[in-house]
This record gives C-alpha cells, sequence and structure tokens, in this order.
C-alpha cells in the first residue's frame, strides 16, 4: 500500500482586476485593490514587482478599453477562494490571431500545483476564442519552475530574445487548437 498522500489537481477562476483595481494596485492601495476587485488581495500584489505589473496594465486599458477581457486577472483557487497569484494575457490577440500568456503563483502557493492550474485555464479560455490561433509563453531561460511548468503542454521552443528589463528569454508556441493539459 502506497502510503504517499494523494496529489489533487488544483482549480482556479479569474477575477477581473479592472481599471480602478489595478491603478489603487499600482498606487500601492491594496485595501482600494481589493475593494475594485472584489477579492481580498495580499501583500504580494503591491509589492515592487506587481505594482509596476499593474501600473503598466492600467495605462494599456487606458489607451485600449477593449483589452480588458485579455488582460491580468486575480487567481482565485476554488473551492476555498483564496487568491493565489494572478494571470492573463498581454493583450488582445495580435492580426496573425496570437495571444501571450503570463501568470504569477505568488509565494506562499508556489509549488502546489497553480502555475499549471492557471495556465490550463489559460489555454482552454484560448483555445475557446475562435479569433485566437496561437498562444505563446516568453519564460526567462533561468526560470527553471516555469520551464518545467510548461513542459507537457504541447509548446514548443520558436526563438529567443533579450532585452534590458528581463534579460535572455525563450519563447515557446502551441496552436491553440491543440493545446492540452499535461
Amino acid at each position: 500500500m502506497n502510503n504517499e498522500p494523494l496529489s489533487i489537481p488544483k482549480r482556479v477562476r479569474f477575477v477581473e482586476l479592472g481599471a480602478k483595481a489595478l491603478r489603487a494596485l499600482a498606487d500601492g492601495d491594496l485595501a482600494g485593490g481589493s475593494a475594485e476587485a472584489g477579492v481580498s488581495l495580499d501583500e504580494y500584489f503591491v509589492g515592487d514587482r506587481a505594482r509596476w505589473i499593474f501600473g503598466y496594465r492600467a495605462d494599456q486599458l487606458a489607451k485600449d478599453p477593449t483589452a480588458a477581457p485579455w488582460i491580468t486577472r486575480a487567481a482565485v483557487s476554488e473551492p476555498d477562494g483564496t487568491v493565489v497569484g494572478d494571470g492573463g494575457f498581454h493583450g488582445p490577440p495580435d492580426e496573425a490571431g496570437m495571444v501571450e500568456i503570463g501568470y504569477t503563483v505568488a509565494p506562499g502557493y508556489r509549488r502546489q500545483g497553480y502555475a499549471r492550474a492557471m495556465l490550463t485555464a489559460l489555454l482552454a479560455r484560448a483555445a475557446a476564442e475562435p479569433d485566437v490561433r496561437t498562444v505563446r509563453a516568453t519564460i526567462r531561460s533561468d526560470n527553471d519552475a516555469s520551464l518545467a511548468t510548461i513542459a507537457g503542454f504541447g509548446f514548443t521552443r520558436v526563438g529567443e530574445r533579450g532585452n534590458e528589463r528581463d534579460g535572455f528569454e525563450i519563447i515557446f508556441e502551441i496552436p491553440a487548437n491543440t493545446t492540452r493539459a499535461a
């Protein structure tokens, strides 16, 4: 008899972080961001990385309100309702039908299956959209956890790039209609 605990796959749902919630979080207003989002967010959502991302996304929405259904959302664990991170797309599909995914698990919830749950949900969303033909994931070459997360989902390495802010990154893609959970 195996005495290993059963690993129950995690499930997440995404809660919109509208323009007001994003701006509040970018400004470091955790209470205001939580109130606008309608979920209890933790300090992770006003850390330096999160504030930069949420400010960038708030500016993106100010320029293009139609991007709202696509961009960053709070990832909520089901059925308990705990916010475990954020995820979404960098924007709506481009002219070629490509969307790029992005997700981050809050430090206290890492290595518990939430990244895989977020990726699964994002891929399902992309596959359900007729305008999406390709899903892209761009991952820093030294991010072993993210590289391990996408393994088995069917992504193919298609290139690489480097920049001052993110360093060296590997670009992966998968046709949206062939996405599958690992």
